[in-house]
Parts: structure tokens; C-alpha cells; sequence
């Protein structure tokens, strides 16, 4: 599956089957994230990976209890070990290189036939104590990962005129 492909085929996915995800195609999608650029290089992300059923139920509970966190094979804290450094343009940039990070996870996971969720509704220092994440560390987000139980419908988007200007701001 090419790049285009995988950016047009990925969705948020909410309902998994609970087959196991095979360890080497887990550690190319955690590779894709490894390979993702950072602002200096720095590339302060971390990631958990959590595949055992009594803590991912756990997790879900750290995060509101969505249910299908507690269903998908895999769920990943996706933190950041960091200063927390602004970028010159004032932005923190863990936060941005965790994202990337992440999306190469989601767009290598979908190459891969697997469906993925970030999840942003979470208690980050329960989902910290859960996994015995150091204070000095952030959760940014979490990922559920594993093999969809159904196909979710592609979500409207806008067009590129609604969301591009050329040359100077015009919408």
C-alpha cells in the first residue's frame, strides 16, 4: 500500500477483534514512529505498549471508560520525555513531535491492515500510575491499535478551498 493509499483508507476505529497483533508486524509500526521527524532531533517521545487484558482494562478506566480501549489488543501511551522546550514560533514542541510520531504510527498501521484511535479523553496521572510513568514525563495521547471489527465510515472533510489560501490568508 502506498503513502496516498493509507492516508485515504485510515479511520478512527472503535470496535476491534481480539486477535493478537503479530510482534513483528507491532515493531514496524512502532518503527514507522521511531523514523518520524523532531524539532532538533531531539525526539523526546516514549511510548508504552500495553497488550495485557487486566491493565489495558485499567487504562480504560483512566480514560473515562471507553470501552474500546479495554477491547483493542493494544493500547499505546504515547509520552514525551522533555524539557518542555518552546519552539521559536512559541510552540511546545514535544506536543508536535509526539503527534507526528503518532501519525506515522497510524498511517504504517493501516499499511499494515490494522485500525488505530488516538484518544485524547484521558486522566493523565491516573493513566501515569497505571503504567508507572515518572512524573517528569507527559502523556500526550493515547492509541488503541488492533484489527477492525467493522469498517467505519470515511467522515466528511472539507474541500481544499475551504482550507488552503494561496499567497496570503483570503478565506
Amino acid at each position: 500500500m502506498d503513502v496516498y493509499e493509507a492516508i485515504r483508507k485510515r479511520r478512527s476505529v472503535r470496535a476491534y477483534r481480539p486477535d493478537a497483533i503479530d510482534r513483528k508486524i507491532l515493531l514496524r509500526v512502532l518503527d514507522a514512529a521511531r523514523l518520524a521527524p523532531s524539532a532538533n532531533n531531539r525526539q523526546e517521545w516514549r511510548f508504552v505498549v500495553v497488550t495485557d487484558h487486566d491493565r489495558r482494562q485499567r487504562m480504560m478506566q483512566a480514560a473515562n471508560n471507553q470501552g474500546f480501549l479495554g477491547e483493542a489488543p493494544v493500547v499505546i501511551a504515547c509520552c514525551a520525555k522533555t524539557d518542555e522546550r518552546l519552539m521559536r514560533c512559541g510552540q511546545l514542541a514535544y506536543s508536535i513531535d509526539v503527534a507526528i510520531a503518532i501519525d506515522h504510527m497510524t498511517l504504517a498501521a493501516t499499511a499494515e491492515g490494522l485500525g488505530t484511535c488516538w484518544v485524547g479523553s484521558f486522566y493523565e496521572d491516573k493513566v501515569k500510575e497505571v503504567l508507572g510513568i515518572p512524573n517528569d514525563v507527559r502523556v500526550v495521547q493515547l492509541l488503541t491499535m488492533g484489527y477492525p471489527a467493522d469498517s467505519p465510515r470515511p467522515k466528511s472533510r472539507l474541500s481544499l478551498d475551504e482550507t488552503v489560501c494561496w499567497e496570503a490568508w483570503k478565506l
